[in-house]
C-alpha cells in the first residue's frame, strides 16, 4: 500500500491525499483548492499529479473549499466513483461549489477580457453543469457508522467539530488477510467551541494523516471573544464613528460571529448601529446550520431554550444583492459589514476593504486563519501598503484580529484529539496542513509525547505503508 500528497503538503489549502492499494484500487482523501498561494495558486490548480480516471473512490472530511474545491474538475477529467461524505457535508458542497462554479466561470471571462489576442482563451476549472454531475456522485454516510465501501475497504467518521458536518476519517484495509487502521483528522476543531461539539475520540490507528495549522500556537480562551466583538465596535462605530469591517468564512466563522453578537444582545450590551451580513453564501449556510441542530454543544442547546433564533439580533440585515452591497460603500454612516471571504482573496469583500481603508475612523477585523500571501495575511502582518485589484492602497484603517475565533484547534487542542491513541502503535504520522515552519516545531511536541515516527511530506511525496 502507498499513500501519496498532493496538496496541503507543508502548505496549508488543497488537500489532497492519495492511497493506492497494492491491487491498484485508489482512495482519494479530500480534492481541495489552493488558495491564497499567490502567483503559483493558478498553476497548482491545474495539475493534479494524479490520473483522475484511475481513482477508484473518494471520501470527503468536510466542505471548505481548500478541501472539496476542485472535486467538480476532478469528475471532469474522468473521475466516475462514489464521493462519501456526512448529511450535514453534501448540503454545504452543493452550495459552496456551486458558487465556486460562478466565481472560476466569471474568472475566466475577467482574464480573456484582459487578455492580448495572441493569448489563448482562459476555460474555467469547472462550470455548474460539473458540479450537478459531481453532486450525482455523492453517497451520505453518518457519523459513528461502520460502513462496508466493499470487500476490502471500511469507512467510519467521528465528528471533527471543525464545521458544520466535518469528520475524521478513519479506514479500515484489508489485504492479504491483514488490516490496515489509516485515519485522516481532516481538520480538528476546538474543544470547547462556541457553537459545536467537541472532537470525538477515535479507535487506534496504524497511520494517521494530522492537520497541524496551529502546531504551534495557543489560542486564548474563548470567553472573551463577546468582550473583545463589544470593545473593537464601540471604539470603531460609537467613538470614531467609523465602519468595521470584518472577512469571514461564509461557513464556520460568520455564523460564530452571529451567535457571539447575539450573546450581546441578550446581555442588553449590544451596539446600536446596523449590522450587515453580505454575502449571499453565508445567508444560505446560516440557513443550514439552522437545519442540524444536531451538531451544536449543550451551551448552545441551552441558549435555544430562551432564543430561537441564534443568528439573529436587532439591526442585523442580510444582503443579497450587488445594487445592496455597492450602496453600502455610498452610505457614511457607523455599521459592521461581514462579508466573504475571510482570507479576503475574493468576494464582496475585497471592495469593502478597499473602499474603507483609507480613513483612520474604519476597522478591518481578522477573525482566523490568513495565509501569508493572501490579502488578510498582509494586513495581519501589519503591511503598510497592500495591492487591491492591481492597485495600491496605503493601510491607514486600523487592522485588529482576534486569532481565538480560529475554527482550528490549537497544539493542546491536536494534542488532546490525539490522546485516545497509544503512540507506540502508530507505525507513522505524517503531518499535513502547515507550513513547514510551524509542522517542525508541532513534530518536535508530538515525539515529546510519545510518537516515534514523524514525517511531513512534501508536495507530491510518495509513502510505502
Amino acid at each position: 500500500m502507498k499513500i501519496a500528497f498532493h496538496g496541503a503538503a507543508r502548505a496549508v489549502t488543497g488537500s489532497k491525499h492519495l492511497i493506492t492499494l497494492n491491487n491498484n484500487k485508489q482512495i482519494l482523501l479530500d480534492c481541495g483548492m489552493f488558495q491564497g498561494m499567490g502567483e503559483v495558486t493558478d498553476k497548482l490548480n491545474g495539475y493534479f499529479g494524479f490520473a483522475p480516471s484511475e481513482v477508484t473512490y473518494m471520501v470527503l472530511s468536510h466542505a471548505h473549499i481548500d478541501h472539496c474545491g476542485l472535486l467538480p474538475k476532478l469528475v471532469k477529467n474522468g473521475f466516475k466513483g462514489s464521493i462519501y461524505a456526512t448529511p450535514p457535508t453534501m448540503d454545504l458542497v452543493r452550495i459552496l461549489l456551486m458558487d465556486s462554479a460562478k466565481i472560476q466561470i466569471q474568472d475566466a471571462e475577467f482574464m480573456n477580457r484582459h487578455k492580448k489576442e495572441q493569448d489563448e482563451v482562459e476555460e474555467p476549472l469547472y462550470t455548474e453543469d460539473d458540479v450537478i454531475k459531481t453532486l450525482s456522485q455523492f453517497k451520505a454516510v453518518n457519523y459513528n457508522v461502520d460502513y462496508q465501501i466493499d470487500d476490502q475497504i471500511s469507512l467510519h467518521f467521528t465528528d471533527a467539530g471543525h464545521i458544520v458536518g466535518s469528520a475524521a476519517v478513519h479506514l479500515a484495509i484489508t489485504e492479504e488477510g491483514k488490516t490496515t487502521k489509516v485515519t485522516f483528522s481532516g481538520d480538528v476543531g476546538r474543544y470547547g467551541d462556541l457553537l459545536l461539539k467537541s472532537p470525538q475520540r477515535f479507535e487506534q490507528a496504524d497511520y494517521i494523516l494530522m492537520e497541524s495549522t496551529y502546531g504551534d500556537s495557543l489560542h486564548k480562551d474563548l470567553d472573551p471573544i463577546e468582550d473583545m466583538l463589544l470593545e473593537i465596535i464601540h471604539n470603531t462605530c460609537e467613538v470614531k464613528k467609523g465602519k468595521v469591517i470584518i472577512p469571514a468564512f461564509s461557513v464556520g466563522r460568520t455564523q460564530e460571529l452571529l451567535y457571539a453578537l447575539n450573546g450581546l444582545e441578550l446581555k442588553n450590551k449590544l451596539p446600536n448601529v446596523p449590522f450587515y451580513v453580505d454575502s449571499p453564501l453565508s445567508i444560505q449556510a446560516t440557513e443550514i446550520l439552522k437545519n442540524h441542530p444536531e451538531v451544536y454543544n449543550n451551551g448552545v442547546k441551552e441558549v435555544l431554550k430562551v432564543d430561537h433564533d441564534i443568528f439573529g439580533f436587532k439591526g442585523l440585515q442580510f444582503i443579497e444583492s450587488v445594487i445592496e452591497s455597492k450602496s453600502l460603500n455610498d452610505d457614511p454612516r457607523p455599521c459592521v459589514i461581514i462579508s466573504a471571504s475571510g482570507m479576503a482573496e475574493g468576494g464582496r469583500i475585497r471592495h469593502h476593504i478597499k473602499n474603507n481603508i483609507g480613513s483612520s475612523k474604519n476597522t478591518i477585523l481578522m477573525v482566523g486563519y490568513a495565509d501569508p500571501n493572501s490579502l488578510g495575511g498582509r494586513l495581519m502582518a501589519g503591511k503598510k501598503s497592500v495591492r487591491i485589484f492591481r492597485d495600491d492602497y496605503d493601510v491607514i484603517a486600523e487592522v485588529k484580529s482576534i486569532r481565538s475565533m480560529s475554527a482550528h484547534g490549537d497544539y493542546e487542542d491536536l494534542l488532546h484529539f490525539l490522546s485516545c491513541q497509544e503512540p507506540e502503535k502508530v507505525k507513522q504520522l505524517f503531518l499535513v496542513h502547515g507550513e513547514y515552519e510551524v509542522q517542525q516545531k508541532f513534530a518536535m511536541r508530538l515525539k515529546d509525547v510519545g510518537f516515534k515516527y514523524v514525517a511531513i511530506p512534501e508536495y507530491h511525496q510518495e509513502y510505502e505503508i
